[in-house]
Parts: C-alpha cells; structure tokens; sequence
C-alpha cells in the first residue's frame, strides 16, 4: 500500500539524466561570471581562428568600410572543399577583411559554441569542491577531446604549413574529420556534465 504522503516517482531514464545533468551545469557556467568568462574568450577566440583557418577572414592591408553582395546568392551552397562552402558577401573594415558564407559562419558557430562550453564546464569541473569525489584532473581530460577535435577542423592547413606530402587518400579523410570533430566536442562535454555537480558551485 503506498503512503498517501509520497507520490511514486517513475524513474528516469540514464540518458534524460545525463542531459538533464549537462544542462543544469551549463546553466551554472552562464550564470557565474568567472565560468562565463571563460566560454565567451574560448567560443570566441576559436571562431576566429576556425574563420581564419578556412580562409574566411584576414587581417593586413588597409581601407575603409565597404560590404560587396554577389549577384548568385545560390553560391552559399557551393561546395569549395572539406566542410567547406561559397562566400556571398564581401566585408571589409580597416584591416580586416571577411568573405560571409552563412554555411561557413554556421558551423564555425556551433563548433565555438561547442568548444566554449567545453571549456567552461571543464573549468567548473576545476574549481568544484573535492566532496563530490571529482579529482582536478577530470575536467581537464575529458575537454582534451575538444581541443583535438577542433584542430581537426584546419588539419589541411596544417599538413601544408608543416610540409607534410599527404597521399591523396590521407587528403580524402580530412572530410570527415569535421562531422567527427562534433561527436567528440558532444561526448566530452556530456562527460564533463556527468562529473561535475552543479549543486556543489
């Protein structure tokens, strides 16, 4: 017979837990200014050099503001390499110059954002009081991924920069570098959530 006072709970599943963990942790690390801070610079200074690293955005050279719109606006969906698609805009401001690809500028977004979170929750995972078991270390490990994962993102800039003779196989393979650069910036960041205890900041 069940006690009028208590309701039964229904249990949650693993996977509702582990997200539901996940998100309250991330609410904790936009809620803190120390935590946020550190996912702004991070999700910032990563879309900057994705942006770069992609050749979407330079700096030299000097002039004044100017915004150029091509004609073809279907070119956003043109295909110029690995995860890599056709600007329809020009900006440039003083020194800065950048080719606006709105498929280019999504993913750079969500890789950021991605990383920043990593990074803030990993952050989280540091300062978080010794009680709830997690060593200092913990953190940092599981946000090692992340930080792999997204150089993935420019390995073909960095076999050229390095002067490595990649087979053409090897060049192949960088595609699906990116989509697996999303799985692990995921799985690290729910690995993160699981270990960190928003209770206890």
């Amino acid at each position: 017979m069940t006690d009028p006072g208590h309701s039964a709970s229904t249990p949650t599943p693993a996977g509702r837990g582990l997200f539901d963990r996940t998100g309250a942790t991330l609410g904790v690390a936009v809620r803190r200014r120390d935590s946020l801070s550190v996912v702004i610079v991070a999700t910032l200074s990563y879309l900057l050099v994705y942006l770069a690293t992609v050749g979407d955005l330079a700096f030299g050279g000097a002039g004044g503001v100017s915004v150029r719109v091509v004609d073809d606006l279907s070119r956003a969906f043109a295909s110029q390499g690995f995860f890599r698609f056709g600007a329809v805009a020009v900006v440039g401001a003083g020194p800065v110059t950048y080719l606006f690809s709105p498929l280019n500028a999504a993913l750079a977004v969500v890789l950021s954002t991605l990383v920043g979170a990593n990074l803030g929750l990993t952050y989280l995972g540091l300062i978080q009081p010794r009680a709830c078991g997690l060593e200092s270390s913990t953190g940092v490990l599981a946000g090692v991924p992340a930080l792999l994962s997204g150089a993935a993102c420019c390995g073909p800039t960095i076999l050229l920069v390095v002067g490595v003779q990649a087979s053409a196989t090897i060049i192949t393979g960088f595609q699906f570098l990116v989509p697996l650069a999303l799985v692990l910036l995921v799985g690290s960041l729910l690995a993160v959530g699981r270990r960190v205890d928003p209770e206890l900041l």
